[in-house]
């Protein structure tokens, strides 16, 4: 069965950095479209962050000119590089494929202090 771990989160400062990646246990990353999703306490998993099995790569609102996705088909690895990190980007943040379909990682924990 496919599994997706998250890592790379923690506690930062508002401004901080932090970079997240997600491995999977098979070669799903060159062949889909995946991306960064995150859940806030209390909100809806939102999608911050897509790329393409073609490269195209698109980024919600919230965090464009802040993040960037990345992959390494031969690691099966998604990256994101997060920046100039604010307290609402506090929040759980999994990889899945675009749409999702896959079961869900226990995600990584990303907490953003004022």
């Amino acid at each position: 069965q496919l599994q997706l771990v998250e890592s790379g989160g923690g506690l930062v400062q508002a401004g901080g950095s932090l970079r997240l990646s997600c491995a999977a246990s098979a070669a799903i990353v060159s062949i889909n479209a995946v991306g960064w999703y995150r859940q806030a306490l209390g909100k809806q998993r939102e999608l911050v962050a897509s790329i393409s099995s073609g490269g195209r790569i698109n980024y919600a609102d919230s965090v464009k000119g802040r993040v960037t996705i990345s992959r390494d088909n031969a690691k099966n690895t998604v990256y994101l590089q997060m920046n100039s990190l604010k307290p609402e980007d506090t929040a759980v943040y999994y990889c899945n494929k675009v749409p999702p379909v896959y079961n869900w990682g226990q995600g990584t924990q990303v907490t953003v202090s004022s």
